[in-house]
């Protein structure tokens, strides 16, 4: 059996060599064309406290806005995810978030081959309980393989580590876990979305992320600075899109900010 592919995390780099330096002093600028707003059919309503603000202001301005929410219980995510993870191709199906395939609907639960209830912002970063709450969040809740959903665990998100059975595309390392290319952007934003629902005015902890990895119990996770590439390199797509708006119509009529303004997590971070 072939071993498993390895991806060098950027983090555990020491030091470029002398040729790479000097030829990045010679090599052109390469600019990264910024978030743009997918859909500004809210501003004048749903986001008109938070356009043309930013920073602090404009993370208080959202806070006040998505804090206003139907809570689902624990047990009702079962059926939502039914609906918000619907494979577009197949009806039957979810699609699971970290390896991307598409399994039926009805192999929801607990078992070897079923899919579970995946947190991307982990239960345990900040003591979320499955309770009513941040810990049934549907905007950061998704459906995952059993097994994969265990290999990720609570670790933080970055990128490195070998390749995670059953995904191929995923990798993961002892503190960290690193999404397939076609998700990270959608990690990113659903943890910024936690970080700015959740801010410890109520019976839950301050969520926020940071610039690390191995937060454990902390109400923290990171990596900030990857998260952030990742929103850029991957804006939200027709799936993500969709789900955000399921959620608002059907389920916790609120929004996730950042799928619908991905510039605004650099406004605020």
């Amino acid at each position: 059996m072939a071993a498993s592919p390895v991806r060098t995390p950027r983090r555990k780099t020491l030091a470029l060599t002398v040729s790479t330096a000097l030829l990045a002093l010679t090599a052109p600028a390469v600019t990264a064309t910024p978030a743009a707003a997918t859909t500004t059919a809210y501003d004048s309503t749903y986001y008109r406290n938070a356009v043309g603000k930013t920073g602090t202001s404009l993370k208080s301005a959202l806070h006040t806005i998505v804090s206003s929410q139907t809570k689902l219980s624990y047990s009702a995510l079962w059926e939502a995810l039914k609906v918000t993870d619907q494979d577009p191709a197949n009806s039957a199906n979810v699609v699971l978030l970290y390896s991307g395939k598409s399994r039926s609907k009805s192999l929801n639960g607990g078992d070897v081959g079923d899919w579970n209830r995946e947190h991307v912002w982990a239960i345990s970063h900040g003591d979320l309980t499955t309770s009513t709450g941040p810990g049934t969040d549907l905007h950061h809740i998704r459906p995952e393989d059993v097994t994969v959903n265990s290999i990720r665990g609570n670790k933080d998100f970055d990128e490195g580590g070998s390749a995670v059975g059953g995904t191929s595309t995923s990798y993961t390392d002892s503190d960290s876990f690193e999404p397939r290319d076609a998700v990270k952007g959608d990690v990113a934003r659903m943890i910024l979305y936690m970080a700015v629902r959740y801010e410890g005015d109520d019976a839950w902890a301050d969520l926020e992320p940071n610039d690390k990895v191995g937060n454990g119990s902390n109400p923290y996770t990171g990596r900030l600075s990857v998260l952030k590439q990742w929103n850029e390199q991957d804006p939200p797509d027709a799936f993500e899109e969709r789900r955000n708006q399921v959620i608002y119509d059907s389920y916790q009529k609120n929004r996730n900010p950042f799928i619908d303004h991905p510039e605004w997590v650099e406004a605020i971070w």
